[in-house]
């Protein structure tokens, strides 16, 4: 057995790892789809404050975290179907409002110690039983919403009016999706931290949108594709005694550049048509056979009849005698 296996806290970060791998990702396609990229980083810094106030009131941050962190994400997607503000703009705001308040509760709090970098870069290695078991529960609320909602997640995702002709719920299930997205993010700060997490959440999703065709295998694509990069930058951490959330995301970052390569090269091999291939094949399709001039098989031992007025049944080709 290898000696990572030996340290208890090691089990439980690899477990944590592929819970958050296969989680966050999930909920990545559908965010790269809608073009919301930055929803991650809007989320992990309002996840922030709910930590801040958990500290502030001595309750458990991570709990706190979640509740703010929903709130937010459904105030976003009001905002965003009512057009109160554009959906950037409204990222924005609540990014930087979050941000700030995060920063003046700590400052009346504790200060800024080592609780605090912990969530800002990630410390999968504190990771507790309590927090695998909340992993492990919102997986199985997301599980069981993908699988009743997969047609409408999809619908929504790529033609919102259509959907809404069809009978989708869209409202209702862009803030489902929009909460479950902010929970996810919580809980995925204590793999690679709030600075990070928007990787996690993008990255696999990018990987599986190169690779993958059709919406179901993506997100089968992107799980396993966050799944190996998490168990994959947390050993190498663990070796190198490097930081495990960094290392977590610069190896799905060099695995989406290797994807992204090895596309290129592929299309590169495919060669492209020449001026004379080019100009032969607008030859060709100007070049139309009159339909008098087709030739037909003729069956063999009997030659080709000439060309000539077709002759309808029972015409001969006699003049009637006067």
């Amino acid at each position: 057995m290898p000696d990572i296996f030996h340290y208890d806290f090691m089990v439980r970060a690899l477990t944590g790892a592929v819970l958050v791998g296969a989680l966050a990702p999930a909920f990545g396609v559908f965010m790269v789809l809608r073009r919301l990229s930055l929803i991650a980083d809007t989320l992990s810094h309002v996840a922030l404050t709910g930590v801040a106030i958990g500290v502030l009131t001595r309750v458990f941050p991570p709990a706190v975290a979640v509740g703010t962190t929903a709130a937010a994400a459904a105030a976003i997607e009001e905002m965003r179907a009512r057009r109160v503000l554009p959906g950037d703009a409204a990222l924005a705001v609540f990014l930087y409002g979050a941000l700030a308040v995060a920063v003046v509760i700590f400052s009346v709090a504790n200060g800024f110690n080592s609780s605090l970098l912990g969530y800002l870069f990630g410390s999968i290695l504190t990771v507790g039983a309590g927090d695998l078991w909340l992993v492990g529960v919102l997986m199985v609320v997301a599980a069981g919403f993908f699988t009743w909602f997969y047609s409408d997640l999809a619908q929504t995702s790529f033609d919102t009016d259509l959907a809404r002709i069809n009978g989708v719920r869209v409202h209702f299930v862009n803030i489902a999706l929009a909460v479950l997205t902010g929970a996810a993010i919580t809980l995925s700060m204590r793999i690679v931290g709030v600075l990070l997490v928007g990787a996690l959440i993008v990255v696999p999703a990018l990987i599986a949108l190169r690779l993958a065709t059709g919406l179901a295998q993506t997100i089968f694509t992107a799980v396993a594709a966050g799944i190996a990069m998490s168990i994959a930058g947390t050993v190498i951490a663990f070796y190198a005694d490097i930081a495990p959330g960094g290392t977590v995301v610069l190896t799905g970052v060099a695995t989406l550049a290797a994807v992204e390569t090895g596309h290129w090269l592929w299309q590169r091999r495919i060669p492209a048509p020449t001026s004379p291939d080019i100009h032969r094949h607008h030859a060709a399709q100007q070049h139309v056979v009159p339909p008098n001039q087709l030739e037909l098989p003729v069956p063999d031992g009997q030659g080709a009849a000439p060309p000539g007025p077709r002759k309808n049944p029972g015409e001969t080709s006699e003049r009637p005698a006067r």
